[in-house]
């Protein structure tokens, strides 16, 4: 910069590129903001990292493994070794792998009654999830709520033929709620799948897209939406998110069809 530039000039300068048109200001060279981001959660995972060191400065444990593979066979050991859903809670939030639990507030692992005979699997926490340490506790938990209360079953039942007990795909919330990328849905599948396994319901309830690609494999909510499927050896029922039946509330007369297919299955049970 000139160092006899004045404040005066510099003003003029400025006003005279305003009537030309310029309405920002740049740097001289681009600037990666998305690396900018990386390097801060790095700078996040580094003291968790360290605290791993041990005596003789071998790290036993990493903060977040470079290798996604590893992270997901790490995940399975755990997940393995849980003998209720008490430990699983708690290996679950010690889980130190993933990139998600770097941004969030609270880790969310489950609501209800964990010996109802409906599991609802939905995607990941939100906001006021991520607050509160519950799933579905925002406007779209409200719905749910009045949705399955519809049918008879709560939350706070309870009563297991009258219960629901609710988890996530995800226990972190995604920053922006995001969807889980691939990797992410992969490592933390294998606490998903144990937890499924611990509560033991009868039937599952997968809601939205996020769920139906983790245990289901598949994708297109619209498409899959109350076509009885399987998962873990149980029958599952892809339903709407009641995220989604608030954007599009014409939506809400198949939500009710899909509610009265959940109903007549479960009175068929033994």
């Amino acid at each position: 910069m000139n160092a006899h530039l004045d404040w005066h000039l510099a003003r003029a300068l400025l006003e005279w590129q305003a009537e030309l048109g310029v309405t920002e200001a740049l740097e001289a060279r681009p600037l990666d903001r998305f690396a900018l981001v990386a390097e801060a959660a790095a700078a996040r995972a580094a003291p968790v990292a360290q605290k791993a060191v041990g005596p003789a400065g071998a790290i036993a444990a990493p903060a977040l493994l470079s290798d996604p593979d590893l992270g997901v066979a790490e995940a399975q050991r755990i997940a393995a070794a849980a003998p209720d859903l008490g430990a699983l809670a708690e290996a679950l939030a010690g889980f130190d792998h993933c990139q998600l639990k770097l941004g969030a507030r609270n880790c969310v692992f489950a609501d209800g009654n964990p010996k109802a005979r409906v599991m609802i699997v939905g995607e990941g926490p939100g906001a006021d999830e991520d607050r509160l340490g519950r799933p579905f506790v925002g406007r779209a938990g409200q719905l749910l709520d009045l949705m399955f209360g519809a049918i008879g079953l709560s939350r706070q039942s309870p009563d297991p033929g009258k219960a629901l007990y609710i988890t996530n795909t995800v226990p972190w919330r995604p920053p922006g709620n995001r969807e889980p990328t691939k990797d992410e849905l992969a490592m933390l599948k294998p606490f998903l799948i144990r937890h499924i396994e611990l509560a033991d319901p009868d039937l599952l309830v997968v809601v939205g897209n996020v769920a139906c690609d983790a245990l289901l494999g598949l994708r297109g909510i619209l498409r899959l939406r109350g076509k009885w499927a399987e998962a873990l050896g149980r029958p599952a029922l892809p339903m709407l998110h009641p995220a989604y039946l608030l954007r599009s509330p014409e939506a809400k007369r198949e939500a009710w069809a899909d509610l009265l297919s959940l109903q007549a299955r479960l009175r068929s049970l033994p």
